[in-house]
């Protein structure tokens, strides 16, 4: 299966995509297989490539669409495939019938030597008025198993995740039955470069900072930022215009529309917000938005398995977790947009723009470095440094000098049980960094030794977005056990 160009990555999913289809053989039983990710993440770029390539029955379903215009829809998209007129008169088929009619009429036309396939697109929008749906779903794949129903692949895709990781829970009718649970995530920073088509590292970052790895933005953007010079007007002219699409303020309230289990939207944007302005226990939250922590458990956990919060530990003190805003594009909107979003209404886009630079800086420009610095380390170094069986858990840590009376902030960290394999800092300032910064992880690694950490081992690492001092790469250069990563190295472009 020839995986076209126009994808950007992905490429491990299409061969487990074709490893689904393929294997088995044409005239097995039928198969089934979930496809997830948020809104934007490609998933039908992906899928109805998969279909063209396997000649294969693409429906897709609409939101807010009543149960007798959603099953006409199926009905003709049916008839589409087998070559008919798509008109359907008078009341459609029952979902049952529909279900089986989508798996033989595939089966009639897949083209020679090749499974049968149907792919099912947003379908939780179908289950908000047709919630049998898994129910009918099962009874077709069970007498499938039996040797009395359709043959064929059959693929549920849907952006809502919280209602597609359900079906696949506790006793719920297809749980054991899917042989495909693929969950698509956001690009990783390199290959956002290549989609965005910027070779300047500088210009990469600060996109990726903006809107992620999310492949949907790329065609809904005026322009591409060629430079850094360009990247201002660029976020002006997009991300804070209130008449595109791609207007942060507009966007996120699609994602959060997505999820069924949000309706009160005021709650879960003040808990975005007071995450992304550094609250990261549920007793802060609470506390900056006024409610106690108990009261916000419960969005946190929602915004966090719809993968818009995420929560990590500190890997030297394993303390309460650390909650933090997970999408670019919500963190950009609860800092930048929604402060300023009575001006931005007004057309005052560059005075807000200007307005903003500092909080761009410091709260996005920053974390989002060190993120990108972890994502490295897990994803790119033990092939560039040479480490194949890895690193290690890789995040962030803090440790206790207690002869130096001192607490030490970890960046970057990577460990595999005492064993600590790297330490590194991160930094987005306008400083290049120098022999201190070298200097202050020598420190910590003595003091990690001083605590029982096994360091015979350990790679220390410098990440700058502005590069570093001369003595710092002299003396870097000496050392076998150091790492300068600027942003060239980082993007992969170095």
């Amino acid at each position: 299966m020839r995986k076209p160009s126009g994808i950007v990555g992905r490429d491990r999913q299409w061969r487990v995509l074709e490893r689904f289809l393929v294997e088995g053989g044409r005239d097995g039983p039928l198969r089934l297989g979930l496809v997830s990710g948020r809104r934007r993440t490609g998933k039908t770029q992906l899928l109805s490539a998969v279909c063209a390539e396997q000649g294969g029955l693409y429906i897709t379903s609409v939101q807010d669409e009543g149960d007798f215009a959603a099953r006409r829809r199926f009905a003709s998209a049916i008839a589409r495939h087998a070559g008919l007129s798509d008109s359907v008169r008078g009341e459609p088929e029952s979902w049952e019938r529909l279900l089986r009619a989508a798996m033989e009429t595939a089966a009639r036309v897949a083209p020679e030597g090749r499974p049968p396939l149907v792919v099912i697109d947003e379908f939780p929008y179908l289950m908000a008025n047709a919630p049998q749906l898994p129910s009918l779903l099962q009874h077709l794949y069970d007498g499938s198993q039996q040797g009395h129903g359709p043959t064929g692949r059959l693929i549920l895709c849907g952006s809502a995740l919280s209602v597609m990781h359900d079906l696949l829970s506790g006793t719920k009718p297809l749980r054991g039955r899917a042989m495909l649970d693929m969950r698509l995530n956001a690009l990783d920073f390199r290959e956002a470069a290549q989609l965005w088509d910027i070779q300047d590292p500088v210009t990469a970052f600060r996109v990726h900072a903006c809107v992620g790895g999310i492949p949907g933005y790329r065609p809904l953007m005026t322009t591409t930022p060629a430079a850094a010079d360009d990247f201002d007007r660029w976020v002006m002219d997009n991300l804070l215009a209130v008449d595109v699409s791609v207007f942060t303020r507009t966007e996120v309230d699609y994602l959060l529309r997505e999820d069924p289990r949000i309706t009160a939207r005021s709650l879960y944007y003040d808990v975005l917000s007071a995450v992304a302005q550094g609250a990261h226990t549920p007793a802060k939250i609470g506390a900056a938005i006024g409610r106690d922590n108990n009261s916000v458990r419960h969005p946190i956990d929602v915004l966090r398995s719809a993968g818009y919060l995420h929560s990590a530990h500190d890997l030297l003190r394993q303390r309460k977790p650390t909650i933090s805003v997970r999408d670019p594009i919500i963190r950009f909107d609860r800092l930048i947009t929604a402060p300023y979003l009575g001006r931005l209404e007004l057309g005052h886009t560059e005075p807000v723009w200007r307005a903003a630079a500092p909080t761009f800086r410091a709260n996005i420009l920053g974390p989002h470095f060190e993120e990108l610095a972890r994502d490295w380390v897990h994803r790119f170094a033990p092939d560039e440094l040479d480490r194949q069986a890895g690193f290690g858990e890789v995040g962030f840590g803090s440790v206790q000098d207690n002869a130096g009376r001192a607490k030490h902030d970890i960046d970057v960290l990577a460990v595999d049980g005492k064993r600590v394999n790297l330490i590194g800092e991160a930094k987005a300032t306008l400083a290049r960094r120098g022999l201190p910064d070298l200097e202050r992880l020598d420190a910590i690694r003595t003091v990690l030794a001083r605590e029982g950490y096994d360091t015979t081992e350990t790679i220390v690492a410098l990440f700058s977005t502005t590069g570093f001092t001369s003595d710092l790469v002299r003396a870097a250069s000496s050392r076998g056990d150091t790492e300068l990563v600027d942003l060239e190295r980082l993007c992969g472009l170095g």
